[in-house]
């Protein structure tokens, strides 16, 4: 069902930006080669998978229209992003994080969104997706500006719990001192991170128990003490006992 989702959302994103353009794009005549900056400039026209990363991951200085020259890239763009064609993330930031895909007209950033979302989904029922849990999360979470709409998905299956394992080992030591633990976040990272300590400390410890990781189900527990409460836990002292 979630790929049947996913490949409906793709299907939906390559009508609705099929043939945009940024007609007058120059782009960054240092970075890039000439022939590079027409596919920006030019529809209809497949782009060289190294191309679309390139301009996916590059700096919004250096777009004359970054807007025009996302919905350019978002046919292919988005394909490749969930085939694991643009990694590794992290080269920069993704491009739908720079712009305000919102203010799109409707039928652009509803498609944008339902994408976000399917593809979120489909990953929580994939034991192996295409980049590191944590990686995809922070992508996810940056394009849409919340951590809401995931954690909202987020719900409880074997597979979607060894991912929050996963993505807990990854965050705790930051959460735990009230820090973030994300890098790539551009807007709206500081207002999820009180909804992300609240999820976890209230949903995540009964997964990672059912996971088989007690130590960090206590652990993550903690994030629903305030921070004075949380380092003065007995599970500091005496970690075993707790468990």
């Amino acid at each position: 069902m979630h790929a049947n989702a996913l490949e409906a959302a793709l299907a939906d994103i390559e009508t609705v930006f099929n043939g945009f353009a940024s007609p007058g794009e120059t782009a960054c005549s240092v970075c890039d080669l000439p022939e590079e900056i027409a596919f920006l400039r030019t529809p209809y026209v497949r782009i060289p998978v190294d191309v679309v990363r390139q301009y996916t991951f590059q700096v919004s200085g250096h777009f004359d229209d970054q807007d025009a020259a996302m919905r350019r890239l978002l046919p292919q763009g988005a394909r490749a992003l969930t085939e694991g064609a643009l990694g590794p993330l992290g080269l920069g930031y993704h491009g739908l994080t720079e712009v305000d895909w919102r203010s799109w007209p409707k039928e652009q950033a509803t498609a944008v969104e339902t994408f976000v979302h399917a593809w979120w989904q489909d990953v929580l029922a994939t034991p192996e997706p295409p980049y590191a849990i944590e990686e995809i999360f922070e992508l996810c979470a940056s394009i849409l500006r919340s951590a809401t709409p995931l954690l909202d998905r987020w719900r409880p299956h074997p597979v979607a719990d060894a991912h929050l394992m996963k993505c807990v080992d990854w965050w705790l030591p930051e959460l735990l001192g009230d820090d973030s633990p994300f890098r790539w976040w551009l807007y709206g990272e500081e207002a999820a991170m009180p909804v992300l300590r609240s999820w976890l400390g209230a949903h995540a410890p009964d997964r990672l128990r059912s996971q088989g990781d007690p130590d960090l189900a206590t652990r993550v527990g903690l994030l629903a003490l305030p921070h004075g409460e949380r380092w003065a836990h007995p599970y500091w002292s005496s970690p075993s006992a707790t468990n």
